[in-house]
């Protein structure tokens, strides 16, 4: 492998929705070099910390059938039943639910956990509390998916942070999706729900990272037994 190609396999990929934001942030680092080099200095150090959150790096996707993985990049911060968002009209029965939130530090490109159809996208505008905090899944700004799969249905919701201002979504109501293919993204801090369907146990533990596209959360075949955990 000659030195170029080892250095472009180092160089993690930028979306595209990042660029505006990147090219705005280095206009503003040459200005401030202007005013006064350690203010470029600084706003250089912002430039590249916005590459980094926009960086939309390749994975490497389980594909087998029954496993749902991580729609997210961040932290196992709960595992609870809940109800699901109202406005998706599934029922006043609670699922399980996965939440992993995102720091402004994480890759926010969002992943499908599964392969299948986008049955429902439905946007609803709230608040921009802290998206760590429990009552973020009913007041924040969200965007949830319906996608159905072997029989089973799974749920994402995308839900806005403190900082996070704009949901983006890159799929769209009705297509087939593939495990592991990116749907959306969330900018600046976050947090994602994944509802299994009743029954199904999840495979991760609170306070466990996870990858998007690569971690397995859960597995929708039946007699799938509950993993254990330690620390350390």
């Amino acid at each position: 492998m000659s030195i170029v190609a080892s250095i472009r396999r180092q160089i993690v990929p930028v979306h595209r929705e990042g660029l505006p934001f990147i090219g705005i942030f280095a206009l503003a680092s040459l200005l401030l070099f202007w005013v006064w080099t350690p203010l470029g200095w600084i706003g250089t150090g912002l430039t590249v910390w916005c590459a980094l959150f926009f960086r939309d790096p390749e994975r490497v996707t389980p594909v087998r059938e029954g496993l749902v993985v991580a729609p997210a990049d961040g932290r196992v911060s709960k595992i609870i039943n809940a109800v699901p968002p109202p406005e998706l009209n599934l029922g006043e029965r609670a699922l399980p639910r996965v939440s992993i939130f995102m720091n402004v530090f994480n890759c926010h490109i969002n992943r499908s956990p599964v392969t299948g159809r986008i049955d429902k996208i439905v946007y609803k505008s709230g608040t921009f509390i802290n998206a760590d905090l429990d009552k973020a899944s009913e007041n924040n700004e969200r965007n949830s998916f319906v996608i159905a799969t072997g029989g089973a249905r799974i749920i994402v919701v995308q839900i806005a942070g403190l900082i996070a201002r704009r949901i983006v979504t890159f799929a769209r109501e009705g297509a087939s999706v593939r495990v592991g293919e990116r749907i959306g993204m969330i900018r600046f801090g976050s947090r994602v729900d994944v509802y299994l369907p009743e029954g199904v146990r999840p495979l991760v533990a609170e306070g466990q990272s996870s990858i998007a596209g690569e971690t397995v959360l859960a597995d929708l075949r039946a007699g799938t037994r509950e993993l254990t955990f330690r620390v350390g």
